[in-house]
């Protein structure tokens, strides 16, 4: 919890019956009172330097179609980054792609570890606290991991509408990237695009899911395709099916 009395984190249907855990690491664009606007224009905290927009939204629509618990941060990225490890030069951005974060510049010790008690770690030890709770309870449990990009990043266009990421076993991804070409053959997916997890950024994935030896997946969808009610509503309709469809034939393949 922050100064200014709110949470770090929110858990919303922790007792949803699905076995799908949804996590989503980049939900929100909201900066804490104490660090005023860090510099930023309005235009700036609103864009995806701050946040993953339309992300929450479908993690929301998510969680009812399935009924699955929900973990969200309230903190933006660029006061830290949730979904990196404590080592990572970019766990507090000073530079996201052309954008100068001066105020994350010369951070002292004690500012940097503010953030990671107050912010970091809560998120986590809330993620870990509803995994262990389900373990206890015997139920069977895959995590998603929600995010969106950006449709043009350092001048390249990005052509996938979605992207799928794996962590250490890729075998449910594979399975979800099955059922999404079955669902619309057509449809672009990318296969560790736009990002991977070499690039550093499956953090919450590998911490959470491999290493608890769960199914995971961590699925990025181009955020101009969820900005708008219509853009979510068929996307979690279509995930819902096939993150589903997924799992029935991840448990076939592992009967055989």
């Amino acid at each position: 919890m922050d100064v200014s009395g709110q949470k770090a984190v929110l858990v919303s249907n922790a007792r949803g019956a699905s076995p799908f855990v949804i996590v989503c690491d980049h939900a929100s664009n909201r900066i804490p009172a104490k660090y005023g606007d860090l510099g930023l224009s309005h235009t700036e905290r609103l864009s995806h330097i701050a946040w993953d927009p339309g992300a929450l939204a479908v993690s929301r629509a998510l969680s009812d179609l399935l009924d699955a618990p929900l973990v969200q941060s309230t903190v933006s990225r660029i006061v830290i980054d949730c979904n990196r490890a404590l080592d990572a030069p970019d766990l507090i951005w000073t530079l996201s792609e052309t954008t100068r974060i001066a105020a994350n510049e010369n951070l002292d010790s004690d500012e940097r570890q503010y953030r990671i008690d107050h912010f970091h770690r809560p998120y986590h030890a809330s993620i870990e606290t509803l995994l262990e709770a389900r373990r206890h309870a015997g139920k069977e449990t895959i995590l998603v991991c929600m995010h969106s990009f950006t449709p043009v990043y350092h001048g390249v266009r990005r052509p996938w509408p979605i992207g799928l990421i794996h962590g250490v076993d890729p075998s449910y991804t594979r399975a979800l990237h099955d059922a999404l070409k079955a669902d619309a053959p057509e449809l672009n997916v990318g296969w560790n695009e736009p990002y991977a997890a070499l690039n550093g950024v499956t953090l919450t994935l590998e911490k959470h899911g491999d290493g608890r030896g769960l199914q995971a997946t961590m699925i990025e969808i181009r955020h101009d395709e969820i900005l708008e009610p219509a853009g979510v509503t068929r996307w979690s309709n279509r995930l819902a099916h096939c993150l589903e469809t997924a799992r029935v034939a991840r448990k076939g393949a592992m009967a055989v």
